[in-house]
């Protein structure tokens, strides 16, 4: 019997172009939130290559933008380990239901429900509807975020309100909807970014929100011990997602990630295996901690 590996199924040298296989980042722009099908190149989730162990057999989770990009490929991975999985997405209702194919090809249950989460009464109605659809609930991935390009003199009101309603408030209000439903043994993740800890130019609301998630997640971490519960927090650099070309000038998005030193983005599936180590039993050591893949 062949073996079979966690994570990617084949080891790669990271620092390869990935332009031989998935072709180079012409610029491009897409209308906000974006869609997968509508990037160039398409990006890898993992759909061929991750194999699972049963790391999370019999675990429920929920993730909060696991329609695309990262979310999608927590999805997947999380699946093809044993879990069964709800995401929750804004109105991007194609990406979802192939999300949920996926999953469900994986032999797991999948839920999906469209959701504003910058309203606080969304996130407890989403956390309580997907503990009642898997009948528990033992993770959650805080994953569902907004950005857009602006300078700080152009920056309004309204962008800096609706950035932190969707990328902080929410990640606070689901997590607390959350604890009514995650028993000892329960696992909190959430989504940060390398912007929240070294600032972005361009970026400087959505920056800001990073660094608040990082700092929400120690402190949550010292909160919930008690509780037994994990708080951990994914921070990557550049990732290929469908916010990319929905949110960046389109020649930003051509030279998207070129400072990395593999000199391009991550694929949404090299990000994927540190949030099932951090769900699974492998890391249940940890709580508090911020993850920086970043390529740097």
């Amino acid at each position: 019997m062949a073996d079979r590996h966690h994570g990617l199924s084949q080891p790669e040298d990271p620092r390869r172009d990935t332009a031989d296989d998935q072709g180079s980042r012409p610029a491009q722009q897409q209308e906000w939130p974006g869609r997968e099908d509508r990037m160039t190149p398409a990006a890898d989730h993992g759909e061929t290559r991750y194999q699972g162990s049963g790391k999370l057999s019999g675990r429920r989770a929920l993730i909060t933008g696991g329609d695309s990009g990262i979310g999608r490929a927590v999805a997947i991975a999380f699946a093809r380990e044993g879990a069964d999985v709800a995401i929750t997405y804004y109105d991007e209702h194609d990406d979802a239901e192939a999300t949920a194919r996926l999953i469900r090809d994986a032999g797991q249950t999948a839920q999906t429900r469209a959701a504003d989460l910058s309203e606080p009464d969304a996130c407890r109605q989403v956390v309580d509807w997907a503990a009642e659809a898997l009948g528990g609930l033992d993770i959650l991935v805080n994953n569902a975020a907004y950005q857009r390009e602006a300078h700080f003199t152009d920056l309004s009101t309204q962008q800096v309100e609706r950035t932190f309603r969707t990328n902080i408030l929410a990640y606070i209000h689901v997590a607390r909807a959350a604890l009514r439903h995650l028993g000892p043994g329960g696992v909190i993740i959430n989504t940060g970014s390398v912007a929240g800890s070294h600032g972005h130019p361009t970026l400087v609301d959505y920056a800001a929100t990073k660094g608040a998630i990082h700092a929400f997640t120690r402190s949550l971490g010292l909160a919930l011990a008690d509780h037994e519960v994990r708080v951990n927090c994914v921070a990557p650099g550049p990732v290929w997602t469908p916010l990319i070309p929905a949110t960046l000038e389109p020649d930003h998005v051509g030279r998207f990630g070129d400072n990395t030193l593999w000199k391009r983005p991550a694929q949404p599936a090299e990000i994927a295996p540190t949030y099932v180590f951090l769900a699974s039993d492998d890391g249940r050591y940890y709580t508090g901690q911020v993850f920086s893949p970043t390529g740097r």
